[in-house]
């Protein structure tokens, strides 16, 4: 008497089950505001109109000779035969900071690396890369931040320039100084080929996105090849965002979860942050970067610095 049945754990077991293993999410991740893209945007279409304030066509050249003068005034175009893109004078480009290789070099004007993509030939050359900018440009934002996009711009810009001043050493090449962003565009181009290849586990249509982009990126370079296209800005632009991009926007592997998303108590098996080839195309394409840049400016700087020329034109890219 007074002894509980045997069977009366089993009943109790039944009437309260073991609580569940506790439950973790994988947080999805956020997309960030773009503002950055945007405000480069503004500040390109700001200094295209002042350069055409300052260029002032009428009071250099026949105010007849200025193209929609009367409509205009001070921020009429230069004549279809100075430039055909509708835009101001080589010598206002100069003073706003086209890149030139004798005042790179020869007065040491490096800040022209950077001021030269800011600034544009034309309305025509203006339009075509603010429209590829804000395509391009607001989504990788919103992905990757304006952190990470910003240095991937501004890098993808400087290797854009100087490879092009070095082409604009090039005895054959009649034009001496380039302007334009196409440069860091480029480069943008360039990083969305290696965040795909970097980041390929987590993609679901791997070859329709590999096959798309690289369909976009032949017929923006095959622009390049048209005349009076400065087509080595695009190139080395191009190349230091496609390097760039290992190294910017890695992404953790798929399956990959956080370990303070993972409760106490709760065994999961943990794949690593990154696959190996993804340490290794960082590595590798930091090295190139910094032997590609440390080269280029050695060879401006060192390789031939008696050889100066005469402005005769612009280069938009």
């Amino acid at each position: 008497m007074g002894k509980r049945p045997p069977y009366s754990n089993d009943i109790e077991a039944a009437r309260y089950p073991p609580p569940p293993p506790p439950s973790y999410h994988i947080p999805q991740s956020t997309q960030w505001f773009s503002w950055l893209v945007p405000l480069i945007f503004l500040a390109n279409i700001v200094l295209f109109v002042y350069s055409m304030y300052l260029n002032d066509c009428p009071g250099y050249l026949n105010e007849h000779d200025c193209l929609y003068y009367h409509y205009l005034g001070r921020f009429s175009f230069q004549p279809f035969t100075e430039n055909p893109l509708l835009g101001p004078s080589v010598r206002t480009l100069r003073v706003m900071g086209a890149l030139e290789k004798d005042l790179v070099v020869g007065e040491n004007e490096g800040w022209r690396f950077f001021t030269c993509m800011f600034l544009h030939a034309g309305v025509i050359h203006l339009l075509a890369n603010m429209f590829s900018l804000l395509f391009i440009g607001v989504r990788l934002e919103n992905e990757f931040g304006f952190f990470k996009i910003g240095l991937l711009y501004m890098f993808s810009g400087f290797g854009g320039s100087l490879l092009s001043i070095l082409h604009l050493g090039d005895p054959g090449t009649p034009t001496t100084i380039s302007v334009g962003a196409s440069g860091a565009l480029f480069g943008l181009l360039g990083a969305m080929l290696s965040e795909l290849l970097t980041n390929w586990t987590i993609y679901l249509n791997k070859c329709a996105a590999l096959t798309s982009l690289l369909l976009i990126i032949g017929l923006n370079l095959a622009v390049g090849f048209l005349p009076h296209v400065d087509n080595s800005a695009h190139i080395g632009g191009f190349l230091s965002g496609f390097f760039l991009g290992f190294v910017l926007l890695i992404r953790p592997q798929y399956g990959y979860v956080n370990r303070k998303y993972v409760p106490p108590g709760y065994n999961v098996k943990r794949k690593s942050k990154y696959k190996w080839y993804q340490y290794v195309f960082l590595i590798l394409a930091l090295i190139i970067l910094l032997i590609g840049y440390a080269y280029g400016l050695v060879l401006l700087y060192v390789g031939k610095p008696d050889e100066m020329f005469s402005v005769t034109g612009s280069i938009p890219r």
